[in-house]
């Protein structure tokens, strides 16, 4: 869906910051609203799921097992 949004797991990254996954929440809730800034009444809603988008990209990537070992 959001092609620019890259993979956060070994052996594509292996060093993942909470940028990143920052960054992919913010990419994936652009697309999914259609809106690169929401308006001012937005806001809020628009970053809340940014937060809740980054939260459950930690946790998926610190429960992620790859080839026997955690992801993360």
């Amino acid at each position: 869906m959001c092609r620019s949004i890259k993979t956060l797991r070994p052996p594509f990254t292996d060093d993942v910051t909470d940028q990143d996954v920052r960054a992919a929440a913010l990419q994936y809730v652009r697309k999914i609203s259609g809106f690169r800034a929401p308006a001012s009444h937005n806001a809020e809603a628009f970053e809340r799921a940014v937060e809740e988008i980054a939260e459950s990209t930690a946790v998926l990537l610190n429960s992620l097992e790859i080839r026997g070992r955690r992801a993360s």
